[in-house]
């Protein structure tokens, strides 16, 4: 399920620590390849946990009048650091197997207990989620198995709220390093914004159950009708198209591992917030009540 979020945590990290140990003479990258390591042999599930809760988004975190809208340390010993907050619309982490907390803006210095970042269990002491409902979660609960979807892995999504929750060292991948909480934010974003051509997935079956009921009711050959398919098929192509350039266009880092093009994968997420929604109009246009 959804191993997107870890999978771009772990990659803008890679260059990330590398970079932050150049500069400062640290071990967060060797730290970060044993995790990985152990996350690949394993074969866990990793959730990002990026988005603080934030507050009054016009002030910082040491400005807000709650400390907690933002994830920080709170306490320290020689084993690790305790953290508290709480990150906000954590989807798929509670069938995740571990989560890596990371700030969600730029810092200053005044911020440094605000700049970490580490891994634990999504299990851990000291960790509540607040789960999320959704429109049609009660089906999976109902008799029968015709609608329920995936009933035993569907997506969700929670708050997490993190109480003197316990990262011990060797899972720290930085610490007060407040310079580098943008440069972290940027490339994971640039990551994640490129996977959203994941998409065009849901739109090849709206596309494909449009054009099914479109023969069902004896109008294939419509003319309107036909011009809608094109155009939706145009669209979910147009989100594709700008994720696979991102890749496409990829850098190599210092540490090793290929950074995406930022523009074209801000290309893609603009087209993400936009052209689902149009292909879903088509789509109810050209099958009526039935698909609505």
């Amino acid at each position: 399920f959804q191993r997107c979020v870890g999978m771009d945590a772990l990659n803008s990290l890679h260059s990330t620590t590398f970079e932050m140990d150049e500069k400062h003479g640290t071990k967060y990258h060797q730290k970060l390849l044993e995790f990985i390591k152990m996350v690949q042999h394993e074969n866990l599930v990793i959730g990002g946990a990026m988005t603080d809760v934030k507050g009054d988004r016009s002030k910082g975190p040491t400005e807000q009048e709650d400390p907690d809208l933002f994830l920080r340390i709170v306490d320290r010993d020689d084993k690790g650091v305790y953290i508290s907050g709480a990150k906000a619309h954590q989807t798929g982490c509670i069938n995740s197997h571990w989560m890596i907390v990371m700030p969600a803006i730029r810092l200053t210095e005044a911020d440094k207990d605000y700049a970490v970042v580490g891994a634990i269990p999504v299990d851990a002491p000291g960790i509540t989620y607040i789960y999320g409902r959704q429109s049609c979660d009660t089906r999976s609960m109902e008799p029968g198995d015709m609608d329920q979807g995936n009933s035993q892995f569907s997506g969700q999504e929670a708050m997490v709220i993190f109480d003197r929750a316990f990262i011990p060292n060797e899972l720290i991948f930085m610490d007060g390093k407040y310079e580098f909480a943008s440069m972290l934010i940027e490339r994971f974003t640039c990551y994640h914004r490129r996977s959203y051509v994941c998409k065009t997935g849901v739109g090849d079956v709206l596309i494909g159950a449009a054009a099914s009921i479109a023969d069902y009711n004896g109008i294939p050959n419509v003319s309107h009708i036909k011009d809608k398919l094109v155009e939706m098929t145009h669209l979910n192509e147009s989100i594709y198209g700008t994720g696979i350039a991102s890749s496409y266009q990829s850098q190599k880092m210092k540490s090793g591992v290929w950074q995406n093009d930022e523009m074209l994968a801000n290309v893609c997420k603009h087209n993400v917030t936009r052209f689902p929604y149009q292909i879903g109009r088509f789509a109810q246009d050209i099958a009526g009540g039935l698909m609505v």
